[in-house]
């Protein structure tokens, strides 16, 4: 193995961090991940099974200070982000920041100005789908005309019920550490809706509930298996009785700057799962299966032929390829100098969008997104 030359160190190691760490080494054997702080490292074992064994420490100020590591990969519980992008901030380290870089719209405040007098490339958000091929298709596809005028869209993603358990009973399941079921789920499908129309929403509507994991339900436990995916830190065995305050399905209507308007709708509790497209243009629409990698184009007039591609190998494991393709983009731009495909500014603007999603639900009310714009923009 080629001597190791870009030593990297995690702050908050559970099995989502563990399994980007083996799939980065993979792609870049020179990487050294050196140290670790976490009190409960649930993905340390992962790590140790493929011969990674970083240095435990106690407080991740402190090992920052004593390792000075090239890199910093952020894997904490979403409520110790910006304290622990604050501390690697700090440093003379690049970032890497699992989704969402921040839970609230007051900390993303906070963080977007910390970011202001930053690098654009030091911190790297982990919106995994931005590297999936499909994507970076249907992106140039629609900027490069291939539907006309972009119009509409509707989007999706269903989990299986064995993902929906899961987050019953991770400590995702509560706001005060996750902040919301879309933000901590589905923050990344909003980034890619935004980079898909090419501007900003601007007001968004939105429906949301706790309507399947609910005791009146829990016969449904007595035929499948809801603990298949392990838990870490603060987790829970109870499904149906869990003490989540989080919701288990949402939809929301958005209206973008430049007119499109579009739907998405998440459920933790579908089978077969699936994250899917419909994307319709003045000229043609698309039809886009994100776990499948298959994009169709169908012209708006009957006397041309439907396009179709394919990308992958139709495996769903990983995020469809996901993984390692965004392991491979990470490696190539700390040790190459190339551009990630989404900017922590992306980052920004997804979950602010989101978060303004489940004040329309809370409320009951559109949002109006202009003044959240404002102050973003004022950051600058």
């Amino acid at each position: 193995m080629a001597a190791a030359t870009f030593r990297i160190a995690c702050i908050g190691l559970g099995h989502r961090l563990a399994q980007i760490i083996v799939l980065l080494q993979r792609a870049a054997p020179q990487m050294a991940f050196v140290a670790y702080a976490d009190p409960a490292p649930a993905g340390l074992p992962r790590l140790q099974r493929h011969g990674i064994d970083p240095r435990a420490h106690l407080d991740p100020a402190a090992m920052l200070r004593s390792v000075r590591p090239d890199a910093v990969m952020i894997g904490s519980p979403n409520h110790l982000h910006l304290h622990h992008l604050e501390l690697a901030l700090d440093s003379d380290a690049r970032i890497f920041c699992e989704k969402p870089l921040v839970r609230t719209e007051q900390e993303s405040f906070v963080i977007a100005e910390r970011l202001a007098g930053e690098a654009t490339d030091r911190v790297i958000v982990g919106l995994v789908l931005r590297s999936l091929p499909v994507i970076e298709r249907t992106l140039s596809l629609v900027r490069e005309g291939g539907l006309g005028t972009l119009v509409s869209f509707e989007a999706n993603e269903h989990l299986h019920p064995e993902h929906g358990g899961f987050l019953r009973r991770d400590w995702r399941r509560k706001r005060r550490y996750a902040g919301s079921y879309l933000l901590d789920k589905c923050c990344h499908d909003i980034d890619l809706l935004n980079a898909l129309v090419g501007s900003r929403p601007c007001r968004v509507a939105s429906f949301g509930a706790n309507r399947i994991f609910t005791p009146e339900h829990a016969a449904l436990g007595d035929g499948g298996d809801y603990r298949q995916w392990p838990t870490g830190w603060s987790g829970s065995e109870r499904i149906f009785d869990s003490d989540a305050d989080t919701f288990d399905v949402q939809t929301l209507m958005l209206e973008y700057e430049s007119g499109v308007i579009g739907s998405f709708h998440s459920n933790s509790h579908v089978n077969p799962p699936r994250r899917s497209w419909l994307v319709a243009g003045t000229e043609a629409s698309l039809e886009v299966d994100l776990r499948r990698g298959r994009l169709e184009r169908f012209p708006a007039r009957d006397v041309d032929p439907a396009e179709r591609q394919t990308f992958g190998d139709g495996d769903t494991r990983n995020h469809s390829g996901a993984d390692p393709a965004m392991a491979r983009d990470l490696a190539a731009a700390w040790l190459e100098g190339r551009t990630f495909p989404v900017s922590a500014r992306d980052a920004l603007t997804a979950g602010l969008v989101v978060m303004a999603a489940d004040r329309a639900a809370a409320t009951g009310q559109v949002v109006d997104l202009g003044e959240v714009w404002r102050r973003l923009d004022a950051s600058r």
